[in-house]
């Protein structure tokens, strides 16, 4: 084994075994976020709330900094894990690690094309509901205390996070503080992404129910065509046995060449007549009436030719 392939094979290994963990760190980081923001806890309780999230931040940057040398090309890895670093970077979007929770569930995963738009709303939604929760404690944790912010309690938070993210901007709730706007641009990019996710999901969805449609259509044509097939072929079959019975009828009844039974008077069927049994005719009995005429004025020409001659010679 190469040591590329080592180095893949023990990333899968760390990746598998830390993926539960790193669920269960971003759940416990997303519940004290947010106690904190919404309870709004004073001293030791914040303290504390304080050090668990601090705790959790030090388990993503481990498993970050693992993997990332774990990874046989370290830039081209960097470069298609730019969300872990921003989760290392940004403590507030460490539940966003709770979407690889989601993407374990297989419920929608009955086809390739199904179980890939089954992972595409599952993220959508999943990262909207946790976009938007975010968003909104992130932008009370800043503007709470701020003078002049309208943004003051939990519930307007939510309503200006929903408004920001469908890109409606009432205009009504408007954060104050630079932390507040970073979050107010990010929602509009998730907000963006998200109308063309929907976008995408439903053309292809529409598209795959077209493309079903056509193959059932085909598949039954297709049935249609072999079955005319197999009926043409069983009449070429019958044709060629009638051909080659009709063949060998011809072949029994002709005469061969040597038959002596061959002959035209032979092969011809003989009527019988009424004289059939009488005893045969002589020769002249038998010749024609207008032979017999023809041969009495012959005849009598020549006894008048005869008698002619002698009077001359007289």
């Amino acid at each position: 084994m190469s040591k590329e392939q080592s180095r893949r094979t023990r990333l899968r290994t760390w990746e598998r075994a830390s993926e539960w963990p790193l669920t269960l760190a971003a759940l416990v980081f997303l519940a004290v976020y947010a106690w904190e923001v919404i309870a709004d806890p004073r001293g030791a309780a914040r303290a504390g709330a304080e050090l668990t999230m601090n705790i959790v931040w030090a388990v993503f940057v481990i498993d970050y900094l693992v993997r990332l040398m774990l990874a046989a090309d370290r830039g081209r890895w960097f470069l298609r894990h730019l969300l872990d670093l921003m989760i290392v970077v940004l403590p507030v979007l460490r539940p966003l690690r709770l979407l690889r929770l989601i993407a374990l569930l297989g419920v929608l995963q009955r086809s390739a094309g199904t179980a890939l738009r089954g992972r595409i709303t599952a993220y959508t939604a999943g990262g909207v509901s946790l976009l938007v929760l975010l968003s909104s404690l992130a932008v009370l944790d800043a503007e709470r205390g701020e003078p002049g912010t309208p943004i003051t309690t939990f519930g307007q938070a939510v309503w200006w996070s929903l408004v920001t993210i469908t890109t409606i901007g009432y205009g009504d709730l408007a954060p104050v503080t630079a932390v507040g706007r970073c979050a107010a641009v990010l929602l509009m990019i998730g907000g963006v992404a998200l109308a063309g996710v929907v976008t995408a999901t439903l053309a292809s969805w529409i598209v795959s129910l077209v493309a079903e449609e056509n193959a059932e259509q085909e598949a039954a044509t297709r049935a249609q065509v072999d079955a005319l097939q197999q009926q043409v072929a069983a009449l070429s079959e019958r044709v060629e046995l009638l051909v080659e019975a009709a063949e060998a009828r011809g072949t029994t009844t002709a005469p061969g060449p040597s038959d002596p039974s061959g002959s035209s008077h032979s092969r011809a069927a003989r009527v019988p007549g009424p004289d059939d049994g009488a005893a045969p005719r002589s020769a002249s009995s038998r010749q024609p009436p207008v032979a017999e005429e023809t041969e009495k004025a012959g005849d009598a020409e020549d006894a008048e030719d005869a008698e002619k001659a002698e009077g001359r010679a007289s």
